[in-house]
């Protein structure tokens, strides 16, 4: 590997973490639907918001994606829910390595970047989790107008970072968006394995257990 000058990092997973939404989901919809059932819906929404994030890329285009979510969970629920109650239910938090991970790949002289499969609140998101001021760059993949793996939505990072791919390490935790997606940007990888790390098998690439361990992946 080259030597670094942009840390590139996906957010879910990775950056930060979604809180169980079916939990608090389930306390504004009141004790007639079982756990259970509201899990099973919130999860076919999850799917769907996954599957259509990018389509979320200015303030109208994301309050109708947040509408059609909403009537996905509502289908499923066979009542209605509306998108000011899901997103209600929707609650984010850092993980506790990635904070100090992007203050010391800073320290360094690097670019902190953002790469994620999201909709234009992706900014606010990391902003609401302390993250937002530790990042010089976040590229979601509705206003890039790509989704990992893409190539094209790690090209808009590292145009934005100001280097070449080279010079670029991303790290995230799929390796069918992240590993494969910065490989055919040219971009060394490092995947986040949060249940093992390096106790497992390289295969897809390098694999940590923490965003602490990335240092060693700076340096040539």
């Amino acid at each position: 590997m080259a030597a670094k000058r942009a840390l590139l990092v996906d957010a879910l997973g990775t950056l930060v973490e979604l809180e169980p939404p079916w939990t608090g989901l389930h306390e504004a919809l009141g004790e007639e639907i079982p756990l259970d059932r509201v899990e099973a819906a919130m999860r076919a929404e999850m799917r769907y918001y996954r599957d259509h994030s990018h389509e979320g890329r200015d303030a109208a285009s994301l309050a109708d994606l947040r509408a059609r979510c909403a009537a996905v969970l509502s289908r499923e629920l066979g009542r209605d829910v509306e998108a000011d109650t899901l997103m209600a239910a929707i609650r984010f938090h850092a993980h506790p390595d990635a904070a100090p991970a992007l203050d010391a790949a800073r320290d360094r002289g690097l670019v902190t970047a953002c790469v994620s499969n999201w909709d234009c609140a992706l900014p606010g998101v990391l902003e609401s989790c302390g993250l937002g001021g530790r990042l010089d760059v976040v590229v979601a993949s509705a206003t890039a107008g790509a989704r990992k793996p893409d190539p094209a939505i790690f090209a808009a990072a590292i145009e934005l970072a100001g280097c070449e791919p080279a010079e670029a390490l991303h790290v995230g935790d799929t390796p069918e968006e992240d590993v494969a997606g910065a490989r055919a940007a040219g971009i060394d990888v490092v995947l986040l394995d949060r249940e093992g790390g390096d106790g497992k098998p390289p295969r897809e690439a390098p694999r940590i257990a923490s965003l602490h361990q990335i240092d060693q992946y700076l340096e040539p």
